[in-house]
């Protein structure tokens, strides 16, 4: 059987695991900040970190950026400009690569969005999450409305023509008109890009233990119907489960992750993904990083040999492929080349044909030989799908 000749696109993940405080609802690695934050220990860690992880890069530059959290706003723009500096000279970026950093409204400056701007982020994305006062309230978020608009306006003037607003539904007791008042707050805006999820419960939260009271199935099907109807109707075109975008605006880094491309990952608790070209074919490997961040900080003195920074690093079997790259594509509205898979996995796409026959033949993959596919119904029922490719 032949082998892929090339490898995916690379990207970098940065984890920035400090916030002002923690939300309820998260269950992302992050940490309320110290009275004082050790930013330039952590950056010498993070340059540290990617150091060690140069075997993985193979020839290749960076991609796309994504600075997350936390809350990545917190670090100013020098010091977000040093790490670029520094991935710049130790990697390099392709043209045009996309630089995204998260911010919270909250935390907004114009001074330090006008600085990263400077240094080198050409993507905001910033956690609105709702235009509702007393639901940003529940969900413990620092800002209020009018910190909402006015970190956007602070972001344009900042000279940011890519932004995206990060917007959650199915909040507590939320009603379809509040559901869709946000969305058509978030339209007004104009930004050109939308993330647009459903609140889930996750365990390790307070809502896990304290669970809010949340809208009833059908509150949430006439949220989700009536919100994808006005982002369509104002030109943002839903090219994932969870994201709309304007014409060319899709986000190049989400992107990548979806197409089972590979992504290093610096930064206390984050996940990497590598492929390596052998004689027998595809390697893909996944690493996290190590997750407190005064361990992580502390790995920084380590005299151990390897990556002192890598708390866990595994090979993907080969058998469990076929469901790492479907959770990914599927997401896609357009899903992915059949051939894609072969040069994401390094394997032959035969032994699911007939999984694939059985699926379209359901009505939920699209019927094409070419394309790996969901059709809205099987967008609808992704979760039964994924269950084929165990």
């Amino acid at each position: 059987m032949p082998t892929p000749t090339a490898l995916p696109p690379l990207s970098l993940y940065v984890h920035i695991p400090w916030c002002v405080r923690k939300c309820p609802y998260c269950d992302f690695n992050s940490h309320a900040a110290p009275s004082e934050l050790p930013i330039d220990d952590y950056l010498a860690c993070l340059k540290q970190d990617l150091l060690h992880d140069l075997d993985q890069v193979q020839g290749r530059k960076i991609h796309s950026v994504f600075f997350g959290g936390g809350t990545p706003s917190l670090f100013p723009g020098v010091a977000i400009g040093d790490l670029l500096a520094f991935v710049a000279d130790k990697i390099g970026f392709e043209a045009g690569a996309e630089i995204t950093l998260e911010a919270n409204p909250g935390t907004a400056e114009r001074g330090n969005f006008t600085s990263l701007r400077m240094e080198g982020v050409n993507r905001l994305s910033l956690g609105v999450q709702s235009f509702n006062d007393d639901h940003l309230q529940r969900l413990g978020r620092i800002h209020g409305r009018d910190e909402a608009f006015n970190a956007f306006q602070l972001a344009r003037d900042a000279g940011f023509n890519n932004i995206n607003i990060d917007l959650m539904h199915g909040l507590p007791e939320q009603t379809p008109e509040q559901g869709l008042s946000d969305l058509q707050q978030a339209i007004g805006l104009g930004p050109e890009h939308i993330s647009w999820y459903q609140l889930t419960i996750e365990p390790n939260t307070h809502f896990y233990s304290h669970t809010p009271v949340l809208p009833l199935e059908d509150t949430l099907e006439s949220i989700q119907e009536l919100g994808h109807e006005a982002l369509q109707s104002a030109g943002y075109l839903r090219y994932e489960t969870s994201a709309y975008a304007q014409t060319a605006k899709r986000s190049a880094h989400n992107l990548n992750y979806w197409q089972f491309g590979d992504y290093l990952a610096i930064g206390a608790g984050a996940h990497g993904k590598n492929t390596t070209l052998t004689p027998n074919g595809l390697a893909i490997s996944r690493n996290q990083k190590t997750r407190l961040p005064k361990d992580y900080l502390a790995a920084a003195k380590s005299t151990a040999n390897g990556n002192p920074f890598c708390a866990k690093q595994s090979l993907i079997d080969p058998s469990q492929l076929p469901l790492e790259f479907m959770m990914n594509a599927l997401r896609l509205m357009d899903g992915a080349q059949a051939s894609t898979y072969f040069e994401r996995t390094g394997l032959a796409i035969e032994p699911l044909a007939q999984t694939l026959t059985d699926l379209r033949a359901q009505g939920l993959m699209i019927d094409s030989p070419t394309t790996l596919a969901n059709t809205e119904l099987g967008h609808r029922y992704l979760n039964s799908i994924l269950e084929r490719f165990l």
